[in-house]
């Protein structure tokens, strides 16, 4: 089983990263489209890295706290600049 609060704030977090992502992408320019690219290729990332710790007997809780760490750095790198 997995624990609701974390998900709802994984949810909660997350929001904030796709609104700063949004802003870096209508700015466009190169840092724009370095972004859509980071954006994508971190998210074939957690998917595979997800993907192996379900299939190694991992829990659900653990893939989300992981997450929420990468959601957290998303942020302190989006916010720092």
């Amino acid at each position: 089983m997995y624990n609701p609060f974390a998900v709802t704030l994984l949810a909660l977090e997350a929001q904030k990263v796709v609104e700063l992502r949004l802003v870096k992408l209508a700015w466009g320019g190169v840092e724009g489209q370095l972004e859509a690219h980071r954006m994508v290729s971190e998210k074939i990332g957690a998917f595979i890295e997800a993907l192996g710790t379900l299939m190694t007997g991992g829990s659900a809780d653990v893939v989300i706290a992981r997450y929420r760490e990468r959601v957290a750095a998303n942020t302190r790198r989006l916010t720092a600049s």
